[in-house]
This record gives C-alpha cells, structure tokens and sequence, in this order.
C-alpha cells in the first residue's frame, strides 16, 4: 500500500482527500477548536474510511457547535439524543460519549497548561508509545491509530507527508513542531 501522498497525488478526482491532504493534513493547528475538531474526526474514523469522516466534516462542526469546547462539555442528555439523531454525523454512541468527554477533560487541563496546545507543547517531544500512553491517561476513546493520526495530522508527529511530495515543503514553511523540537532520544 502506498501513503497517502501518493494516493492523492495519483487520484486528482478524489476532491475531499486532495482538499485535506494539500491544506490541512500536517500542518501545526493553533486553535484548541482546531485541534478539538482533529481529534474528534480522528476517534469518529476508527472502523470507517476517512473520505466518511471528510465528507461529514461541516455536518461535525455543525453538530458539535463549532467544536466550542465550553459548549460541547456541557452537553446534557438532550444534546447527546440529538447527536444521536443526526444523520451528518457519526451516530455512534461511544463516538458521541467520547467527543463530550474528552470536551470536558481537555477544560480540565486548562488551569495546569491553559490549553489544550499548551498540554501538548509540554509533553512534546516525546516517541508514539509514550504519546499513546499519555492520551489513555488523559481521554478517552484515543487507542494508539487515533493517537498517531492526530498527532501526524497536527504536526506533532514526522510522516504525514513524504519528502517528495509537492505539499511537504509548505508544511515545513509552517514549522510544525515535530520540526522545531524534533524528538532526539528515546523517552520513556
């Protein structure tokens, strides 16, 4: 099987993936909104294709309220029927638990860090295992694919681009922080 590079730069037609892949994918996400929505498009894919989740992103946005993080944590039973009910979506009651939880426990780091970035930006750099290991303490729903997917997919991880593909020096343009603080020893 070949990377994602190459099925997007051999699939043109491929509208959803081609849009993520040369603007979103790798890039560094400043916004705890941004970096909420990653994550849980990232949990919403686990057993399904990703063209799925692409083409129900603006249905998520919609659905979660702009990935506001206040709002989402304070989801009631009402909004999680809601959730449920909506067709632009995932319907999965887990995947629907997880994204309101998660909500909650990223508020929650706040006092310590002041956001989700920042809890990021602490622990970065640091290999996959222990990323893993920490987003398994931390959340919930977040097995080792969805830790690395969404690290890749915010720039806290090398990979989501080959060096020969056209997209991987606007990455780099950015600084990703896999880029600024690249991970030079094994951390346990």
């Amino acid at each position: 099987m070949g990377s994602y590079c190459d099925y997007c730069n051999t699939h043109p037609e491929d509208h959803y993936n081609r849009v993520y892949h040369d603007t979103l994918y790798g890039f560094p996400l400043e916004d705890d909104s941004q970096l909420f929505e990653r994550l849980v498009l990232e949990i919403n894919q686990a057993g399904l294709s990703w063209l799925t989740i692409l083409k129900k992103a603006d249905g998520f946005s919609r659905a979660y309220d702009g990935f506001d993080l206040r709002r989402v944590a304070a989801y009631d039973e009402a909004a999680r029927a809601r959730l449920l009910a909506d067709a632009s979506i995932i319907r999965n009651r887990l995947k629907v638990n997880a994204a309101i939880e998660n909500a909650g426990r990223i508020l929650a780091l706040y006092p310590a860090y002041g956001s989700f970035r920042g809890w990021l930006d602490a622990h970065h750099p640091q290999p996959l295992e222990a990323w893993v290991r920490l987003f398994k303490k931390e959340f919930v729903f977040t097995g080792g694919e969805i830790v690395n997917e969404f690290l890749m997919s915010s720039g806290y991880l090398p990979g989501a681009h080959t060096p020969d593909c056209p997209i991987y020096a606007n990455v780099l343009t950015c600084q990703p922080p896999w880029q600024t603080r690249p991970l030079t020893e094994k951390i346990p």
